[in-house]
């Protein structure tokens, strides 16, 4: 009753409303007047016959010719009598058949179609919402932001400058409000002074815009913008953002850093306080063909295993897991623990071979720059001309080809990284040098989320999701958190203990059978326990560090909500 209330209150706001409903009433009005019309004319020509018939009558065989059903029991026997038919009933034609429905439709359906439409797509919202997210642009990254956000329960708002792609976006789950990205009283009318942050995700010029018209109202809420071009980043930081994220150059760094060829030391993937996660190929290592349990890595190191990567495909560690030559440790343990391990195996299974990336857009230099710095050579292969900036580091050809792929070396490199911001490209190339070099580890990047299965499929070892990267990057702003993205799906996040698992046992918990998610480490009292035992009880005010794919994750916090 009270959302019929709110279209009724929204119908009657428009300014043609009143003017709507008295065209429809004055329309209705006439051909009231016509039925009765037509019913006194029945009355006279009938007594001319010699019939005689009530008022109800008369209004019941002038609404059953004026309708075309014309049921036949009340009949003229006269000509004169048939024409006033056929005059009524053309007329009920014109007026009950086709204008009424057209009158109703456009005076009335119509704009109270508008107005519930509108209902559903809000213009302000109400002064009690409070800590919600303000996202001013729906793409991948957006659509993974919220996904990961409605996975915690914090709330958010899609700001859509078209009403039409409200309604749409409504239609899809989604919530949203309509305004214009570059109007203070819009961001009055959403609450922004009361909300936890602004995400612009467009284009770094109209980023600058949304940035520097917010912080024409609040100073108090964060703004986290994404920036295309170094150029950008002082300026969106002067226009009041407080976090630029390049997400180009973050996700080439990333790719990078996948690149387990060239050595067998270990490749840092991030950090959670003093704990240090990171991934080491085992190939051409003593720990070949050895069980977690006999390799005693923790005995000798301090370092933990907490999962292993086997072509792509992520296990958890157990005692039993044989380390075969393609094994990929995912290691966790302090810094001095991680460099003890590369004391031991760092020197074995060193290759000079370049990494070949194929794309010279903004993430494929962001990825070279960043083997750079890891010391690692590298080859461009760009069928572009422009883009080619060092020919020396640079084949030009296209990927698709074999010549092109050879002159970059694919006969002998160890690692590709295909970078290209198409997806189907990716998903093509994939499966070209699968077929090319069944045993060379390949790295590819997903624009799009949903593309990332198919990437799997095709042969990729290790996926990096555009969206993915933005939506952690941009939660982890929000939430004050850190959130580790191993590869696509397959995350590593920290919150506080729930109080359903204080002074739990894991394993009385059941955590790991009931939702797939595993406690890697507990952080209490300054203090991070990797890998802890089994048996130990959860203590009250510490964190847990957990590893899980989405679905994990959702079924966790189901979990704890129960």
């Amino acid at each position: 009753m009270k959302f019929v209330s709110s279209i009724l209150m929204a119908f009657m706001q428009e300014k043609e409303a009143k003017s709507n409903i008295s065209g429809l009433i004055k329309f209705l009005v006439f051909l009231s007047l016509v039925i009765i019309l037509y019913s006194v004319l029945f009355h006279v020509l009938m007594i001319r016959e010699g019939q005689e018939h009530s008022w109800v009558s008369g209004f019941y065989w002038t609404l059953t010719v004026m309708s075309t059903l014309g049921f036949g029991d009340i009949t003229f026997e006269t000509d004169i009598g048939r024409t006033f038919s056929i005059i009524v009933l053309l007329s009920g034609v014109i007026l009950l058949l086709v204008m009424l429905p057209f009158t109703f439709i456009q005076f009335f359906y119509a704009p109270w179609l508008e107005a519930y439409n509108k209902v559903k797509t809000p213009t302000e919202l109400h002064p009690s919402i409070k800590n919600h997210v303000i996202v001013t642009n729906f793409d991948s990254v957006a659509r993974s932001l919220i996904e990961k956000l409605n996975h915690f329960n914090h709330p958010y708002f899609i700001l859509v400058p078209e009403f039409q792609r409200a309604l749409d976006l409504y239609n899809e789950g989604y919530k949203v409000v309509v305004g214009q990205l570059d109007d203070p009283e819009t961001y009055r009318k959403i609450q922004v002074q009361n909300a936890a942050m602004v995400v612009a995700t467009c284009n770094d010029m109209l980023n600058t815009n949304i940035a520097f018209t917010v912080r024409e109202i609040t100073d108090k809420v964060r703004i986290i913008s994404l920036a295309s071009f170094e150029d950008s980043v002082d300026i969106l930081k002067l226009a009041g953002s407080n976090t630029v994220v390049q997400l180009a150059r973050m996700l080439g760094q990333s790719l990078a850093r996948r690149t387990l060829g060239g050595s067998a030391r270990v490749h840092v993937i991030g950090r959670l306080d003093q704990l240090v996660i990171g991934e080491a190929p085992a190939i051409d290592t003593p720990l070949v063909g050895k069980s977690l349990a006999e390799s005693k890595l923790r005995q000798m190191t301090g370092v933990s295993v907490i999962g292993v990567w086997e072509r792509g495909k992520f296990e958890p560690a157990l005692p039993n897991t044989v380390i075969n030559r393609h094994t990929v440790l995912v290691l966790a343990g302090k810094v001095d623990q991680l460099r003890s391990y590369d004391e031991l195996f760092g020197i074995y299974h060193s290759e000079d071979h370049p990494v070949i990336i194929i794309g010279g857009g903004r993430v494929g230099l962001a990825t070279a720059r960043s083997l750079e710095d890891r010391r690692m050579d590298y080859v461009i292969v760009e069928r572009d001309p422009a883009r080619i900036i060092d020919p020396s580091k640079f084949v030009k050809g296209d990927a698709a080809d074999l010549a092109t792929l050879k002159k970059a070396g694919i006969d002998t490199a160890h690692t590709v990284i295909i970078t290209t911001n198409l997806d189907e490209m990716n998903i093509y190339l994939t499966l070209y040098c699968r077929k090319l070099r069944p045993d060379i580890q390949i790295t590819a990047r997903a624009t799009d989320d949903r593309n990332v299965n198919s990437l799997h499929r095709a042969g990729a070892d290790f996926v990096m999701s555009y969206a993915t990267m933005g939506a952690n990057i941009i939660y982890n702003a929000l939430d004050s958190s850190e959130i580790i993205t191993l590869a696509e799906g397959l995350d590593i996040f920290r919150l506080p203990v729930p109080k359903k698992l204080i002074g739990v046992t894991l394993m009385e918990s059941d955590i790991r059978q009931t939702t797939g998610c595993s406690v890697i480490a507990i952080n209490h009292n300054d203090e991070m326990i990797v890998n802890p035992n089994p048996e130990m009880e959860i203590p009250k005010d510490a964190e847990l560090v957990i590893i899980g794919d989405k679905s994990s994750e959702a079924k966790f916090m189901e979990y704890i909500r129960e």
